[in-house]
């Protein structure tokens, strides 16, 4: 069997032992006092962007030994036998996805999905800001195995800083030989363009971020054909998450066992969870998948902080269902446990909900999040969001009805699976679980019929 405890670890600064067995840190998280990191090893750190740093600690020997012999076909064979998951929310196969590229393509495409936009999830913005050089790397050598010769780095708009600090990372890497023409002498050639989104959450869909780079409104487009055969400019293009290829680096310097050797036979490798809420040590963590949440929620956070008591948990970002306390202790934090449990591991976005909040409130501000961000193209979607923004709103009002969650269901069965991209799903899989798990909270409002929310808090919903 598989250890969880092998690492865990969190973005933050100044460490100081405990004697819990493991090591506190001044932002109130903590760092698994052994074994390896994958992803982590330079979290928390001032000098761990740096190229001579990342270099002394053993960066970019993994592009070296790919480039010094090794085929596309060997690096996606690795990978594939790694059985590394996409970590952006679909959790598709890495290796496999690649795989679709056309043997025959003369042109391909890469892009990294750094437009980490989903409420409650921020791991990304981690991997970027404390080790750009691991994900850069990681692109470099995703690059190579689906013989790619230009890629992008998406960066989510509101992440200046961050953009600021990659694009200096890759101009170190030119300025070394790790881009530009005859990379390390190898004959590869590959240039990479750091691209700023513009604050749209759906593009972070592949479709909407390639249509938004090549210039056009940030809308999914409809699949097939997928991006992999038609693509930026109708050729064929990967898009894959940061953490992602971030864990390429470790995956071809150790091997496809020695990675599947921490996870579970299904969701091997290590996963980075965001943990918001109040918890006693909020963070980011790289954790093993197959975790048990029950001692993830009490060894590594802490438990709730003084005073809170746990009631609920969305796993995996704010589109994810939400498990009550009783539900979630009993699941372990990988992909077929979660899904059994009627939920999904999703972005490892981890928001713990105390018993003291309002449930009710909660899915107005998510439903209103997803009203705001819908593109607009599709009807479902457009319509929908809107219609479920203003239900839970009327009911916060003291204006509702029994009808009323009636209705919310029946808007909800006209919106899931109806779209050219999941926003819509995205909105209804966590109106339907709270509506079905906290049902109380909602039927107690229209017995009540007291108003909680005589003014709302989101502007553009007062215009409705």
């Amino acid at each position: 069997m598989r250890s969880w405890r092998a690492c865990a670890a969190v973005s933050c600064r100044g460490p100081t032992p405990t004697g819990k067995g493991w090591t506190e840190l001044n932002h109130n998280g903590v760092v698994g006092p052994s074994g390896p990191k994958l992803l982590s090893a330079r979290f928390g750190r001032t000098d761990g962007h740096r190229l001579a740093v990342y270099e002394k600690e053993g960066g970019y020997q993994a592009l070296r030994r790919v480039l010094g012999g090794m085929q596309p076909v060997e690096v996606q064979a690795v990978v594939k036998e790694s059985g590394l998951r996409g970590r952006g929310g679909a959790g598709f196969p890495t290796g496999t996805k690649w795989g679709f590229v056309p043997q025959a393509a003369e042109q391909v495409y890469f892009f990294v999905n750094a437009d980490e936009s989903e409420p409650g999830t921020f791991k990304d913005r981690f991997l970027l800001d404390y080790d750009p050089h691991q994900t850069i790397e990681g692109t470099i050598i995703s690059c190579f195995a689906v013989r790619a010769s230009l890629g992008f780095i998406y960066i989510r708009g509101e992440f200046g800083w961050l953009i600021d600090r990659v694009q200096k990372a890759v101009d170190e890497c030119y300025a070394a030989g790790y881009l530009g023409k005859n990379i390390l002498g190898s004959g590869y050639n590959l240039d990479l363009i750091v691209h700023k989104g513009a604050g749209a959450y759906i593009c972070g869909e592949e479709t909407g971020l390639i249509n938004s780079v090549e210039g056009r409104k940030g809308q999914p487009s409809i699949k097939p054909p997928f991006p992999a055969v038609s693509g930026f400019l109708k050729k064929p293009t990967i898009v894959n998450n940061v953490e992602s290829v971030a864990s390429v680096p470790w995956i071809i310097m150790n091997g496809a066992a020695a990675y599947r050797a921490f996870g579970t036979e299904k969701s091997p490798g290590t996963k980075l969870f965001s943990v918001s809420g109040p918890v006693k040590r909020p963070g980011v963590y790289e954790i093993p998948l197959g975790m048990p949440f029950r001692e993830f929620f009490n060894d590594v956070l802490g438990g709730m902080a003084d005073g809170e008591e746990l009631k609920a948990v969305i796993v995996g970002g704010s589109s994810v269902p939400v498990l009550p306390a009783d539900e979630i202790m009993n699941c372990n934090l990988d992909y077929e446990s979660l899904g059994s449990a009627g939920t999904m591991l999703g972005s490892g976005g981890m928001i713990i909900i105390p018993k003291r909040c309002d449930m009710v409130e909660l899915i107005q501000v998510l439903m209103h999040f997803y009203w705001d961000e819908s593109c607009g193209q599709c009807t479902p979607c457009r319509e929908g969001t809107g219609w479920l923004h203003r239900l839970v709103k009327k009911l916060r009002r003291g204006e509702g009805t029994p009808e009323d969650l009636e209705r919310i269901e029946h808007v909800c069965s006209g919106m899931m699976g109806l779209t050219i991209c999941p926003l819509s799903d995205a909105a209804v899989m966590p109106m339907r679980s709270f509506l079905a798990k906290f049902r109380g909270e909602f039927e107690a409002l229209i017995q009540d019929q007291t108003p909680v929310a005589a003014e709302s808090r989101w502007p553009r919903g007062e215009q409705e």
